[in-house]
C-alpha cells in the first residue's frame, strides 16, 4: 500500500493507456484543444486519463485515493479520470454520469468495483454483452462484447454531483469518443437524467442530426436520430433509469428492467 495520490501513469497499472510523457490539461481550452488532436481513440483515452482541469473534481479525486474506504484501507487507489473502454468498434454506446469514488476512482475503469456495476454487468452478461458476470477490477478478464462505456465527466465528484461547469469542461472528451466510433455504433444507452442531458451536446459536436426539443428522459424512451454522412442511419437512443442503490434499493430498477433495454439494444444493434 502507498500514500500516493494517484497512480502515475505508465507504471504498470492494468490496461492503463497513458505513458508518463500523455500531454496533461490543466484548463478547459486545453481539454479542447487535446481533445481535437489527439492520435485516434486510444490517443484520446491516455489523454482524458491523466486531465487535471478541474481543481474541485482533481482535489477530491486524490483526496479519496490517500483517505480510503476501510474495506479497501490495503488495496492502491487508481485516483485519475476513468476513460472509455471496452470494443473500439462498439455497435452499442452505455453512457454514464461519472466514475464513483469507490469504484473506477479506486479500480480504474468506469462502473467497475460498486453496487451501480454488479448490477450493470451482470445484466449486460445475462443479455449476451459482457464477458463475465461481475467486474471488480482492471485487468479481472472482463471483456464487453461489441459494447463500449464512458461518462459523461471522466473524474468522481463529491456527492456524486459534478457541477455543469466540469461537465461543460469535460464534454470535448466525450464529443471526440463519440465522434471516433460513429461509424460503428448502432444504439446509445444512457444511464439516468444527467446522462441524458449530457450526451446531446456532444452527438450534435459528432455531427448527428438531432431532434428539437429535446425528447424528455424516460426509462425506455427510445429515439433515432440521423448519422452523420458517409454513415447511413438510423441510429437509436435509448433512456434508462441508472442502477444506482438508491434506485435498485426502492425497486425502481429491477434485473428485469436492465434486461429488457439490454437486451432491445442488443437487438437494435445485432451486437453479441
Amino acid at each position: 500500500m502507498t500514500n500516493a495520490p494517484f497512480v502515475p501513469p505508465g507504471t504498470g497499472w492494468p490496461g492503463d493507456p497513458a505513458a508518463p510523457d500523455t500531454p496533461v490539461a490543466t484548463t478547459a481550452e486545453e481539454v479542447a484543444g487535446l481533445a481535437a488532436s489527439a492520435p485516434g481513440l486510444s490517443g484520446l483515452c491516455a489523454r482524458q486519463s491523466v486531465c487535471r482541469a478541474c481543481d474541485r473534481l482533481v482535489a477530491w479525486r486524490e483526496k479519496v485515493a490517500v483517505e480510503r474506504r476501510r474495506a479497501f484501507l490495503d488495496e492502491e487507489y487508481w485516483g485519475r479520470p476513468v476513460a472509455g473502454w471496452g470494443d473500439p468498434e462498439p455497435k452499442i454506446m452505455i453512457v454514464g454520469l461519472a466514475p464513483a469514488a469507490h469504484g473506477g476512482n479506486r479500480t480504474g475503469r468506469i462502473f467497475t468495483g460498486d453496487r451501480s456495476g454488479d448490477w450493470l454487468f451482470a445484466s449486460l452478461h445475462r443479455v449476451g454483452l459482457a464477458a463475465l458476470p461481475t467486474s471488480v477490477r482492471a485487468g479481472d478478464g472482463q471483456r464487453l462484447i461489441g459494447t463500449r462505456m464512458a461518462a459523461t465527466v471522466r473524474c468522481a465528484p463529491p456527492d456524486n454531483k459534478p457541477t455543469p461547469g466540469e461537465r461543460d469542461t469535460c464534454l470535448p472528451w466525450l464529443a471526440r469518443e463519440i465522434a471516433e466510433v460513429v461509424p460503428s455504433v448502432r444504439c446509445y444507452v444512457m444511464l439516468g437524467g444527467f446522462a441524458w442531458q449530457g450526451v446531446w451536446p456532444a452527438l450534435r459536436r459528432a455531427g448527428y442530426a438531432l431532434p428539437r426539443p429535446r425528447p424528455k428522459f424516460g426509462h425506455g424512451v427510445e429515439i433515432e436520430i440521423t448519422p452523420p454522412e458517409p454513415v447511413t442511419g438510423p441510429v437509436t437512443l435509448l433512456g434508462c433509469y441508472h442502477p444506482s442503490q438508491q434506485n435498485t434499493f426502492t425497486g425502481r430498477v429491477t434485473e428485469e428492467m436492465l434486461d429488457a433495454v439490454f437486451a432491445r439494444a442488443r437487438t437494435i444493434a445485432g451486437a453479441g
